[in-house]
């Protein structure tokens, strides 16, 4: 490395592409197709759905509210569901942090793996700050509509980068590409040009990437559930400076010696594998009935299943056979204490075992009042977990994008149960049409736990009229979220 010191030539060098390609598609966004667009009605509504669920946590509200307690922003963004009104930096933290805190947001798998909707903690922070202060001037603010065109290309941002670019193989983690497409939709928000927005992504790439050690044993701890507002955060923090004029770093990604693809990605070139449209959006995977790591979520469908056959003869249970595909087993198989909730809702045997005792998994689930029955640890103990290489490879597979698992039990007297098997959970783009309804029902509980039924009642009327939402204007709609208490 010291070799390189000097030997750079002075001018500074255009954009690297990457960055250009991403300006220029928030700055000229094609329009998206109309799968996509249902889509992204569902990803607002499900994320603010998560957001509230997840209020329910102590642990994940103290991480919530103002760096310095009683902190006033003249005109700031509304933090749903608590009421408080923050400087757009703090709301994408806190916005973020609750979207993702039970692992229930929407999800993508490929060689990076992710939560798109993580970067609605940005869109949505930003976006209603401007908005009220443009009220305060007596000028138009955004409407949900440009949200919604926001998160797909964030979605898109996000997705397309995770399709052959893999971080997490050389230990970096996936919020880095949090942290790139909220970083670019946020600038654009903030009126950014192709090239400010172009520098303000060389600055998220500056950053670097977190390292997934809070992800696996025996470092899993509630970092996972608070790393995607962080990364949001930050993005709004890089997306006010270029708007500010902060100059870029034109060639942080291939620079010699000193770019990220040399000190972090081995060398490999980032690129786009194809265009950014509305692809991601329109085959983003929802997590429906229950929290649970996207890579297991067919394992427990197939333990539901196998429940009523279970329930009453888990101390003559043998063996439980679990086949997965390369990444599940690489992420989610764990044996040994589980010794946190974090742990536990990244446990392929632990939430398979939930399934298979209780025939239901919720957030509750993964408490320790929960883990303390004796029967999960048990089952858990008789669980193996085997890669199945044609799992695998319909993981991969463009046209199927599978998520299969089968999970099999065999019984102390040699009889067993069939080996169900299950490709595609109910989140997937080709079972779009039984999942909607159970969006809404999810999103429905959500409202019920924390307002009364008028307020529900006018919250589920927008979501049942997608062209009325589109018309609202963003603060009217972030008010429907506010606690009475906090009006």
């Amino acid at each position: 490395m010291g070799a390189l010191i000097g030997t750079a030539a002075a001018d500074r060098p255009d954009p690297d592409p990457l960055l250009t390609q991403i300006a220029e598609y928030v700055t000229s966004p094609p329009a998206p197709s109309a799968a996509a667009e249902q889509s992204a009605h569902w990803v607002l509504l499900d994320s603010l759905a998560c957001a509230l669920l997840a209020l329910e946590h102590e642990e994940c509200v103290r991480h919530l509210g103002p760096v310095v307690p009683g902190t006033v922003v003249p005109h700031g963004a509304v933090v749903p569901g608590t009421g408080a009104v923050l400087d757009p930096i703090a709301a994408a933290f806190d916005i973020g942090c609750m979207i993702r805190w039970l692992d229930f947001n929407d999800t993508w798998l490929a060689a990076e793996w992710g939560h798109p909707s993580d970067n609605l903690g940005a869109i949505l922070g930003v976006g209603d700050y401007l908005s009220r202060r443009a009220q305060a001037r007596g000028d138009r603010p955004l409407m949900v509509a440009d949200v919604l065109a926001r998160a797909t290309q964030a979605h898109e941002i996000q997705g397309v980068l995770a399709l052959t670019n893999s971080f997490n193989a050389v230990g970096l983690d996936h919020v880095l590409l949090v942290r790139i497409a909220s970083t670019a939709v946020s600038t654009a928000l903030l009126g950014g040009t192709t090239d400010q927005v172009a520098a303000a992504l060389s600055h998220a790439f500056a950053d670097g990437g977190a390292l997934r050690t809070y992800r696996h044993a025996p470092n899993t701890g509630p970092r996972k559930s608070w790393a995607a507002g962080d990364a949001t955060s930050r993005a709004v923090r890089h997306a006010m400076w270029a708007v500010g004029g902060e100059i870029s770093i034109p060639s942080v990604l291939t620079a010699a010696g000193w770019g990220f693809q040399d000190v972090l990605f081995g060398g490999t070139p980032i690129e786009l594998p194809r265009p950014l449209g509305s692809y991601v959006m329109e085959n983003v995977l929802f997590k429906v009935s229950f929290p649970a790591e996207f890579h297991a979520q067919t394992a427990v469908e197939a333990a539901f299943e196998l429940h009523p056959q279970v329930r009453d003869r888990i101390d003559e249970v043998e063996s439980v056979t679990i086949w997965t595909q390369e990444a599940g087993k690489r992420i989610i198989d764990k044996t040994g204490p589980l010794t946190n909730y974090a742990d536990r809702d990244h446990c392929i045997q632990y939430m398979t075992a939930i399934g298979l005792i209780f025939g239901e998994l919720t957030a509750d689930s993964y408490t320790d009042a929960v883990a303390a029955d004796p029967r999960i640890d048990a089952l858990r103990d008789r669980t193996t977990v085997i890669e199945e290489p044609a799992y695998s490879a319909d993981y991969l597979d463009p046209d199927k994008r599978a998520i299969t698992n089968a999970v099999q039990v065999t019984f102390t007297d040699g009889t067993r149960t069939a080996k169900v098997e299950v490709e595609y959970p109910v989140g997937h783009p080709r079972r779009r049409g039984e999942a909607i309804p159970l969006l809404r029902d999810k999103l429905a509980d959500a409202l019920a736990r924390r307002f009364p039924e008028p307020r529900v009642g006018a919250i589920m009327e927008l979501a049942d009229d997608p062209v009325r939402l589109a018309a609202t204007p963003l603060p009217e709609f972030i008010d429907l979220f506010v606690p009475d208490a906090a009006l």
